[in-house]
């Protein structure tokens, strides 16, 4: 069976595209470095992270780039030999405007080297590429309509001024002749994410509508010509939870059509786990697989109705999916462990270094945590509901201006850290410091107060989440037991919902160590190990 979410945490927007035997998805990354996760199976069971292409400053550089900005809703497909990855940068987040602008980069292999970005347009978001059968390839997005009172957190369908298709010349490198809007989407609106396939004569558009929190589907239209009209599905929707509270699976919506070897179906689509009582999705928006049956020209969930489900079959053998469990790493390469990402900069010699000091991973100092620019944090997904996470700090502050540690970490607006700094009075400590959802503030809270007088040398500190609560911990190198800090904290803050409430922002909770030196003297930490391990 496949059980959902098949990639667990922030893994939103999932492309799948299979060559020969071989199955890709991509998914968005958003602020989050290098850009684009390509996970690769051959069972649609067993999933495993092969590459993150953008990763030059010439392909991507997100400085500047506002909370869940960036890397939007990539498409991969394969042609020509090659394999082809469009997606948008987008560069603001609030108010009318979003300047999105769209990219293609190619490579004759997922785990080479990406080509340069071609740009292609900045209309609206959510790019794809659609290979006809006849040769011509057709680019489509989403219309991003400024004239209407679009606000992150409060998207106005209006705004979502349907599909645009236009032919792309690749001998060119260009968009070539008119601009069609080819479908309005239904009456649920938000029309967004598409995605284009062809079979037995009829072209199918399969769109994201709703918004990506709790009304969201995937959205199924047909026409005999790709520049429509396009008709809707019996059911308008594919996959959607709106009317379904119940169900694990929320949220979900925005994938696309995958045919196996053998001529079976699937669909992936995002969706999220929410945590009772506040609702929230502290994972973000996970990828999932639907199995799907055609009956008169139409898809449909092989289970029946709209509602996706968690265990879904396969028919060919499949080994047992495994959770990922305990790991531990102890920065003993020069390769970051693939499963870290750094935020918005395309220089990480400037915020880390895994051979200054052999054995450690340094952070060096930056700009605050939350900046939008340059911030020395270095994090992986939460992956369960519950997990504890440690990593031990060899860090000598200067002056309370300097901060390292470990953090549950959504954005600037939703943290929470315990960290070693300098007080004026006590010397150097051990606190906590939290931004609880404030915003637009961003302002920091201290539920520590002053912080716990830490002797000389290496501090162990320990994080333990527990669905909606978070406790931080941390003990001397030579103390052999565990002493708690600070409060219980709100866990579920750090969720997609936490803060300005949904549609505020869409990526998901990390958990990683992190140093800053708002001196400007640039102070290093030295973190020698992080294990990051569930909960049962």
């Amino acid at each position: 069976m496949i059980r959902n979410p098949i990639l667990p945490g922030f893994n939103p927007d999932p492309s799948i595209c299979r060559v020969g035997e071989d199955y890709y998805i991509a998914t968005s990354t958003f602020e989050w470095y290098p850009g684009v996760q390509i996970h690769h199976s051959r069972d649609l069971v067993n999933w495993t992270l092969v590459r993150r292409p953008l990763e030059r400053k010439s392909q991507l550089d997100m400085r500047g780039n506002p909370d869940s900005c960036g890397v939007w809703a990539p498409c991969l497909s394969y042609a020509d030999g090659l394999f082809w990855l469009v997606y948008t940068d987008v560069k603001r987040f609030d108010g009318s405007f979003k300047d999105a602008h769209n990219y293609i980069v190619i490579s004759p292999t997922i785990e080479g080297e990406w080509s340069d970005p071609i740009y292609v347009n900045s209309s609206g978001f959510d790019p794809t590429l659609f290979h006809d059968d006849d040769g011509r390839k057709w680019f489509l997005n989403m219309q991003w309509n400024h004239r209407t009172e679009s606000f992150g957190g409060a998207p106005k369908s209006p705004a979502f001024d349907g599909i645009l298709m236009q032919e792309w010349d690749a001998k060119t490198k260009t968009l070539t002749g008119p601009i069609s809007n080819i479908f309005p989407g239904s009456a649920l609106g938000l029309v967004e994410g598409p995605h284009l396939f062809k079979r037995n004569g009829w072209y199918y558009l399969t769109t994201a509508e709703g918004g990506t929190g709790y009304n969201h589907a995937v959205t199924m239209a047909r026409s005999k010509t790709i520049g429509g009209p396009y008709e809707l599905h019996p059911d308008n929707h594919l996959i959607t939870s709106k009317d379904a509270p119940e169900a694990e699976l929320q949220r979900s919506g925005h994938g696309q059509y995958v045919e196996t070897p053998e001529g079976e179906v699937y669909h992936t689509h995002l969706c999220s786990r929410p945590i009772e009582p506040h609702r929230r999705s502290p994972l973000g928006r996970e990828t999932a697989l639907q199995k799907c049956v055609w009956k008169d020209d139409w898809l449909y969930l092989e289970h029946g109705g709209v509602v996706p489900a968690v265990d879904v079959p396969v028919t060919k053998g499949a080994d047992v999916a495994q959770d990922t469990g305990r790991v531990a790493h102890r920065f003993d390469t020069a390769v970051l462990p693939s499963e870290f990402q750094w935020l918005r900069t395309p220089e990480p010699e400037r915020i880390f270094s895994l051979t200054e000091r052999p054995g450690h991973l340094r952070l060096i100092g930056r700009e605050s945590i939350g900046s939008w620019f340059e911030q020395a944090l270095v994090a992986r997904r939460q992956e369960h509901h519950r997990f504890r996470a440690e990593t031990v700090v060899d860090f000598s502050p200067d002056t309370y201006q300097q901060v390292a540690g470990l953090t549950h970490y959504y954005n600037r607006h939703k943290l929470h850290a315990v960290a070693v700094t300098l007080h004026e009075k006590l010397g150097r400590v051990v606190t906590v410091l939290s931004c609880p959802g404030d915003f637009p503030h961003a302002k920091l809270v201290w539920p520590a107060g002053s912080g716990v007088p830490v002797p000389d040398g290496p501090v162990h500190l320990a994080i333990e989440v527990n669905d909606n609560d978070l406790q931080f911990f941390w003990r001397a190198g030579g103390a052999n037991d565990w002493e708690a800090i600070g409060p219980k904290l709100d866990a579920s803050v750090i969720s997609d919902e936490g803060g300005r409430g949904e549609h505020g922002s869409f990526t998901g909770a990390f958990v990683g160590v992190f140093a800053f030196d708002t001196s400007g003297r640039a102070k290093a930490a030295d973190f020698d190990d992080f294990v990051y391990e569930p909960i049962v």
